[in-house]
This record gives C-alpha cells, structure tokens and sequence, in this order.
C-alpha cells in the first residue's frame, strides 16, 4: 500500500495551499486580483498534478492490491492529463465519462490562462469575473473529488486518504 507516497502528495498539496493562505492578506487592487489569479490557477493545475497522482495511484491499488516501485516511477514519467488518459484505457474501471468532464474542464481553464498576465489581472480585477472563474475552479474541484469517490468501492487507498 503506497500510504507514505500518498501521504507525500497530500502533503503537497496542502503545502500549496498554506503558502498560498499565508500570502493572502491585504494589499492593494492589482495584488488582490493576483491572488485571485494565481488561487485560480492553484484549483486547477496544481490540485490537478497531485488527485491525478492519488487517482492513478488508486486505480492501480485497485486492480493489483499494491503498488510497486515501478508503478510509481510510471506514473511520476506521465503529465497529469496523461494519468487521466491512461485511466480511461484501463477496461476494469469505466470512468470515462467523469475524466473526459475534468479534462474538458481543464481545457477550459488552459484556454483561460493562455492570455498575457496583464490582462489576466484585469479580468481578475472585475468582480463579476473573477467570481465566475472561481466558481468554475469549485466546479473543477468537485469533478476531481467525485471521481475519487467513484473510484473508492473497495478500494483501501481511498481509505487511507480519508481516515
């Protein structure tokens, strides 16, 4: 059971967001909307490199019972939407409908960020906007979370990332 590598990624993950919390007080407009920004940015790529690790990781929990050090040497070589495509070619699971919504979100959100900085910033400026993009980050987040739980049926990885 690959409970110390999980526990890493998890650990990561929280490490991003406490960083990211720690500098989230005050400051002017500008600043405020590059934290929405980046707190944008934290919801997609950067949950996405650590759940896509976690749910490669469970998938093969699930079909082997263990992970070995090859295992996780081949998913550490794949990006995270590569881990979300191999999962979609295992036939023991059928998820494919759950990952192709999460990389359509992130697709989306690629498309968003793929602006200069600047004008970023000034859509991050507008509240309207940058409520919006968060509220599509939630959404994104929620995507990954229920295909964990789809994924936790019997599964003791699952198990371990919760208790």
């Amino acid at each position: 059971m690959p409970s110390f590598l999980a526990n890493d990624i998890l650990r990561l993950w929280r490490t991003f967001c406490v960083n990211y919390e720690a500098r989230t007080k005050d400051g002017t407009d500008k600043e405020k909307a590059k934290r929405k920004l980046k707190n944008y940015k934290l919801k997609h790529s950067r949950l996405l490199t650590c759940y896509s690790a976690l749910i490669y990781l469970m998938a093969i929990v699930q079909e082997r019972g263990t992970v070995s050090p090859e295992d996780a040497k081949s998913m550490v070589e794949l990006s995270p939407l590569r881990r979300l495509e191999w999962l979609k070619k295992q036939h023991k699971f059928d998820f494919s409908n759950q990952v192709d919504e999460i990389i359509k979100a992130y697709v989306d959100f690629l498309n968003v960020t793929d602006q200069p900085e600047k004008k970023l910033i000034e859509k991050f400026s507008d509240d309207k906007q940058s409520q919006t993009a968060l509220k599509e980050a939630s959404e994104f987040g929620k995507q990954v979370f229920e295909l964990l739980v789809a994924m936790s049926n019997d599964n003791q990885l699952y198990r371990i990332l919760v208790v």
